[in-house]
């Protein structure tokens, strides 16, 4: 449908109040569209609270979405070094919450506000008939229901990590064992420091969530007598975690990899090829736990970090009608453009609202839920998302199709820790004074 796309007496919902959320608000501002920003936490980037220690690979360059920065600029913003890795908090604390208190967008913004329904007014997900003329039905915890003209969903995916299982569903035992297993970024040198300091730590995955947890451990190893670190994964390669190395386009997630490769090959991190977890058994003389993989191997640890990565929720659009890819849990048309298995976060092409339509006219998953299991976004590729998508909904449609994107091309993405390499493993040939982070996070 070509023209404007929602009933303007409505305001457009944006369900959550991080990177790409507010871009989507900053975007639908400046296309002078009524718009209302739901945020489930206390403030604006409260998901990336959660990993505040984590460093983006990617320099803030890539990080500051356009109609945000023009918004900011306009009142007197003071802008980061665009060559720098900001962590989580630097990310919240210099741009998000300076962003979410702008007049043009903190009066449009509900925080302590979870969506848990979405819906048509008067008509369930089997009726046809003036289905594309009903509002948006957008249900909160509470019970307040708001009327809204179209919905982008931006909740992203950090809250439903996938399990340690290696067929996609939880291991034998893993729900009984959980007091034992940490998710994806635990704070090992931080607030969780004592969980970790003098144990042995089994870390599942292969993404670089595993790397950069695996260099802070070797850090804290550095610090406290009695720590060990074992490195399970599932393929027989770990070449995913290592990225492009010296030729990749971000030097952090080059020298993220470059510094892996070193603790491995040095020993100070044991790796384990082909290990599926099978079960996971609580162990009761120590109290630590025991891994079983497919083919009968096992490791017993004290602790284990499963950082096998995450997956969208879309329970919430259970009454909306969606074509989702089998495979990834995305839409269907942007599933060949983001396959991790032909792609990296800079070989995907840009796209916007026509890869990311749905049947259901007016609803957009936009950044990492757009991407479903696919581990290759960047914050970049979700600005852009909301940019094609606002200037739809606006009814500017050449502007819409008009998708431009510059990211770089070599390595994988995914969101990573920072560490330094103690002064003995710079030596050897790193070359880093830090090993580099994250990609996204949107």
């Amino acid at each position: 449908m070509e023209g404007s796309m929602i009933n303007e007496e409505l305001p457009v919902v944006v369900i959550g109040a991080g990177p790409v959320g507010l871009a989507a608000a900053a975007h639908l501002h400046e296309r002078q569209l009524p718009l209302l920003v739901l945020e489930a936490g206390s403030r604006a980037g409260a998901a990336v609270d959660q990993w505040g220690h984590v460093r983006l690979f990617s320099p803030w360059r890539y990080d500051i979405d356009a109609a945000a920065r023009r918004l900011l600029d306009a009142a007197g913003w003071a802008a980061p070094d665009p060559d720098h890795l900001p962590t989580g908090a630097e990310l919240v604390g210099d741009y998000l919450e300076p962003l979410a208190k702008l007049p043009a967008l903190a009066d449009r913004i509900r925080y302590g506000a979870r969506v848990v329904a979405l819906g048509r007014a008067g008509v369930d997900r089997v009726r046809t008939a003036g289905r594309q003329q009903a509002p948006f039905v957008v249900r909160l915890a509470d019970g307040t229901e708001i009327r809204a003209g179209a919905v982008i969903d931006a909740t992203g995916t950090w809250g439903t990590p996938n399990v340690l299982g290696a067929n996609g569903l939880p291991a034998h035992g893993e729900p009984q064992a959980a007091h034992l297993i940490s998710g994806a970024l635990p704070d090992v040198l931080g607030a969780d420091r004592a969980a970790y300091a003098g144990r042995h730590t089994v870390v599942v995955g292969a993404g670089h969530s595993a790397a950069n947890t695996l260099l802070a451990l070797t850090e804290l190893a550095d610090q406290e007598p009695g720590t060990r670190i074992t490195w399970a994964t599932r393929g027989a390669s770990i070449d995913r975690a290592l990225g492009g190395g010296d030729a990749d386009a971000l030097p952090g997630r080059g020298a993220l990899g470059t510094g892996l490769r070193l603790l491995v090959d040095s020993g100070r991190v044991e790796l384990v090829t082909g290990f599926a977890v099978h079960s996971v058994r609580t162990l009761p003389d120590n109290g630590g736990a025991e891994l079983v993989a497919t083919d009968g191997r096992t490791l017993t640890a004290d602790r284990v970090v499963s950082a096998t990565g995450f997956r969208p929720d879309h329970r919430i659009a259970d009454e909306l009608r969606l074509d989702l890819d089998p495979a990834l849990g995305c839409t269907r048309m942007l599933a060949p453009l983001i396959d991790p298995n032909e792609h990296s976060c800079g070989t995907v092409r840009p796209h916007g609202v026509d890869e990311l339509s749905q049947p259901e006219p007016g609803y957009y998953l936009v950044g990492m839920k757009s991407y479903g299991r696919a581990p290759t976004f960047l914050l970049a590729t979700g600005y852009e998302q909301v940019r094609s998508i606002a200037a739809a909904l606006a009814g500017d449609w050449t502007a819409a199709r008009d998708v431009q994107l510059d990211l770089p091309e070599t390595g994988v993405c995914s969101a990573t820790l920072a560490y330094p390499l103690s002064p003995a493993d710079a030596e050897a040939g790193t070359g880093q004074g830090a090993v580099g982070a994250g990609g996204c996070c949107g």
